[in-house]
């Protein structure tokens, strides 16, 4: 009976979707042979929502009936050279799905669609996304087909797929700052882009960018110091956490007073961000030292969660074991914390580097009233 509704349901054109996507449920294989005939029409149905939807039903039921779906790979092919974005999209994941097991098969399928210009954007993302795969696993330098397909699609008409590739190419991890060139000039475009997407994008790649190879970047600090004001205050934080990273010495007090004007308007994630290039930059500049601990103790002070401030303190706390002229400065800035701290674990692990750096410092004893304070007025955990 379930099976006679199925293919009355199948047959009926404002059915036919709802019918589709509630087989991908059914784990019965018999069934699904049995309206095998239905699916195989639906996949190639010049009804885009049907076709889409079939595909995508095929894709969830790889994972319980993938012999079957296996046998839908003739109309999946004839599906990637529908003219609708999506459906051609759909159809080259559900290929890449079944073939994704054989690295050769994978590798003609992404060479075959290359050369073929998907009209779909999506499914060129998605062709770009296999491509990268195939050269992180097998190593494949700039040499490769499959790199000079990826760096062709830098010079693509939708800004989505010029990303992608860009973005792509950042990410391997045989990639040197010679073949990282274009895709950074092509994010150094996207920074003056008026969409603020494409800007987040882009600064959030070169921030990425910039832990590894920081030198890259730096042809970008112009457009990265133009973002700095703006409205959008998560392009704003990328921007100046990159400037942090890229900067030269000279630049890093310029660059505090600009991140202090924005503080309060970010939330803690972007804070912490920001608190992260500071301790990467102190490793870089430490003579710079006490300008960046008086901008991590103000930050201190403020209002903000748990973690934000856990990241302030494990800063401050690598920067006095990196630097030695800093360790004075930095204690009586943890001291100060936890004169109103309301983290048990912060205050107990203050004390505990008070109790093992105090008596190496040029005056120990200045840190007793810190001690005795938490004594009388704490929790148990901080009186112990």
């Amino acid at each position: 009976t379930l099976k006679q509704f199925f293919v009355c349901m199948l047959q009926e054109d404002q059915y036919r979707a709802a019918a589709i996507r509630a087989l991908c449920k059914i784990t019965d294989s018999g069934m699904l042979q049995a309206i095998e005939r239905y699916m195989k029409q639906a996949i190639v149905d010049k009804n885009h929502s049907v076709s889409s939807a079939s595909l995508v039903s095929s894709l969830h039921l790889m994972r319980v009936s993938p012999d079957v779906v296996k046998r839908w790979v003739n109309e999946a092919q004839e599906a990637v050279n529908a003219d609708n974005v999506m459906v051609q999209y759909h159809a080259l994941g559900l290929l890449y799905h079944i073939r994704r097991s054989d690295r050769l098969a994978v590798s003609k399928l992404v060479t075959k669609y290359a050369r073929s210009a998907l009209k779909s954007p999506y499914a060129v993302c998605m062709l770009i996304r296999i491509a990268s795969k195939l050269i992180a696993d097998g190593d494949a330098g700039p040499d490769s087909p499959l790199f000079e397909f990826i760096e062709n699609c830098l010079r693509h008409k939708s800004e989505m797929v010029i990303y992608e590739a860009a973005n792509a190419i950042v990410n391997l991890k045989s990639t040197t700052p010679r073949e990282l060139a274009p895709s950074i000039s092509v994010l150094q475009l996207f920074c003056s882009s008026p969409k603020p997407t494409l800007r987040f994008a882009a600064v959030r790649t070169l921030n990425k960018v910039s832990m590894s190879h920081p030198a890259a970047v730096t042809a970008c600090n112009m457009d990265l110091e133009n973002l700095i004001t703006d409205v959008n205050r998560s392009i704003a934080t990328l921007a100046i956490t990159t400037l942090l990273k890229t900067g030269s010495e000279s630049s890093v007090e310029r660059l505090m007073k600009q991140i202090s004007s924005f503080m309060s308007e970010i939330s803690d994630e972007f804070k912490t961000v920001v608190v992260q290039a500071i301790r990467s930059l102190c490793q870089k500049f430490p003579r710079k030292h006490s300008i960046m601990m008086n901008f991590l103790s103000s930050m201190l002070r403020e209002e903000g969660g748990f973690e934000y401030k856990k990241t302030i303190v494990d800063t401050i706390i690598n920067i006095i074991e990196d630097n030695q002229e800093a360790k004075e400065a930095g204690l009586a800035h943890l001291c100060e914390f936890i004169e109103d701290c309301e983290h048990t674990s912060l205050a107990v692990r203050i004390l505990y580097l008070l109790g093992r750096e105090g008596p190496r410092t040029s005056q120990p004893s200045k840190y007793i009233r810190f001690i005795y304070n938490r004594l009388i007025l704490e929790n148990g955990s901080v009186r112990a």
